[in-house]
């Protein structure tokens, strides 16, 4: 990033590289939708380029990146005003030799996982998404909150409760119901 906070734009492709699926995936689970998060992702890069005199060398590279793509996330609700709903989200696909039933309920759960992950409050989302599936440490994420890793940790404890509280609710409702068309005469 220095190399192109300094005008070696060529350095902006191996960034692109490294960093794109990442920051995607941030996006894709944060707004549920994945057209969007594709779009987002080349705003993100854009502000990247429009933006690298303000990188500082003090800073950690991943941690500007994540808040330029927060911003953005944050400016996609703003003027979607929150419309877009759960799409075809990462279902992980199930080993071939797991019985149909097997990988019917696993599916299931993934898709009732990333139901109840889209139901819980944005800031509880973010947390899970950027420890559990970006990985990042309780310091890294606490750099980009702007707050303490032992805060993070304490949000991230409550997050993920709730996260398991929303799942629970979500099991416990019947997903179809069926109607015969019979009636009793």
């Amino acid at each position: 990033m220095l190399a192109v906070r300094e005008g070696d734009l060529n350095q902006l492709g191996p960034l692109f590289d490294r960093y794109h699926v990442p920051i995607f995936d941030y996006l894709c689970r944060m707004t549920g939708n994945r057209t969007a998060a594709e779009d987002l992702v080349q705003e993100v890069f854009m502000r990247v380029l429009k933006y690298r005199s303000t990188f500082r060398e003090d800073g950690r590279f991943q941690t500007w990146l994540y808040r330029i793509a927060r911003n953005l996330r944050a400016d996609y609700f703003r003027s979607h005003s929150g419309i877009e709903q759960v799409s075809d989200e990462n279902v992980d696909v199930a080993s071939p030799e797991a019985s149909a039933a097997a990988r019917l309920e696993r599916d299931r759960d993934v898709a009732r996982l990333q139901r109840a992950l889209m139901l819980l409050r944005d800031d509880r989302r973010e947390l899970i998404v950027l420890a559990r599936y970006r990985e990042m440490t309780h310091e890294q994420i606490g750099d980009l909150l702007g707050i303490e890793p032992g805060a993070v940790k304490v949000r991230l404890h409550r997050a993920v409760k709730d996260l398991r509280d929303i799942f629970l609710q979500l099991s416990e409702r019947p997903s179809w119901t069926v109607t015969t068309g019979i009636r009793a005469t």
